[in-house]
């Protein structure tokens, strides 16, 4: 069976620190994983590097079978790290669209779909610096998922969102599930990750370690 994610022996050092020390995990089967940890561990490094926007020190990370990192970017991948980056100026469809034309893979009618997905409007005009936190955290899951990718990390989706919203976005994240997708999930919310998740990694200090019991309380940050 092709490995979705083969990390093996991945360091990252930046100035002298290792942000990532001597990680290796392997996932095969499509589901919902947890990595968990305090602000600091290492949970954004590692999927920043994950999604090739960093390159580690020593060691490979695979997706799909295809090696990552020094300019190589994975396929059949989408990612929400951070806080979201739109043009403001911009709608919600126009943001989407001139994001999509980097592949040119994805048709209008997709972007509409997965906006209103993600439960906003695909006629809504205003540019998206009028937009709530938790509207731009769901605009950038739909970002996250037009292109209908086997692998999805999402770093902190709940960010900003309502009780409501965070309702939401965990169904879309089962959806995911269901429909044959990896996610990488990060939360500070024990019950996102004991709802959701498979199996749970602790990351601390850059080391990580498969928790054998995915309902353990998340330490504070």
């Amino acid at each position: 069976m092709e490995k979705i994610i083969a990390i093996k022996n991945l360091t990252k050092t930046v100035k002298g620190h290792d942000l990532l020390k001597d990680i290796n995990l392997e996932i095969s089967q499509p589901n919902v994983y947890g990595v968990i940890g305090r602000n600091g561990s290492g949970k954004s490094v590692l999927f920043k590097t994950i999604a090739g926007l960093l390159t580690p020190t020593k060691g490979e990370i695979s997706i799909f079978g295809e090696n990552i990192g020094k300019g190589a970017f994975p396929q059949q991948f989408g990612a929400l790290l951070d806080t979201p980056g739109f043009l403001p100026q911009y709608s919600s469809f126009k943001n989407l669209k001139l994001l999509s034309s980097i592949k040119n893979q994805v048709s209008d009618e997709r972007l509409r779909e997965v906006i209103a997905l993600v439960g906003l409007d695909p006629n809504d005009q205003r540019p998206v610096r009028k937009y709530s936190l938790g509207m731009r955290q769901r605009l950038g899951i739909a970002q996250a998922i037009m292109e209908k990718p086997k692998l999805l990390i999402l770093d902190e989706p709940m960010n900003g969102l309502d009780e409501s919203g965070v309702e939401d976005m965990r169904e879309m994240i089962l959806e995911f599930k269901e429909e044959g997708m990896t996610v990488l999930l990060s939360s500070h919310n024990s019950e996102d990750i004991s709802m959701l998740c498979a199996s749970v990694y602790r990351i601390d200090n850059g080391v990580l370690t498969k928790q054998e019991d995915n309902k353990s309380p998340i330490a504070s940050h």
